[in-house]
């Protein structure tokens, strides 16, 4: 595998590729929100509240992996994540 390559997709812990994990508990929150939304079809309050917790919950994932990603590609996923929540909630 080229160095660049290597350097971006190596765990710093265990030293094997990763690129992508089990999900840890905001994203579990997230996965949640989703599912019910998809199959309660909410409507009024319960809709937006599962709506803003959904995202609040993918936003704390996001942050945690710029924070405590194993590698760049985890901190730039994270990144790529928020990016994508901010524009969302601009649009």
């Amino acid at each position: 595998m080229p160095f660049a390559l290597d350097w971006f997709f190596r765990n710093r812990r265990t030293g094997e590729i990763t690129i992508g994990q089990w999900p840890n508990l905001p994203l579990i929150v997230f996965l949640a929100c989703i599912a019910l939304e998809l199959t309660l079809a909410p409507a009024g309050q319960f809709g937006a509240a599962l709506k803003i917790a959904g995202r609040i919950a993918l936003a704390a994932w996001a942050l945690d992996e710029i924070a405590r990603g194993v590698n760049p590609w985890r901190r730039c996923l994270g990144g790529a994540v928020l990016l994508a929540l901010a524009y969302w909630a601009l649009a």
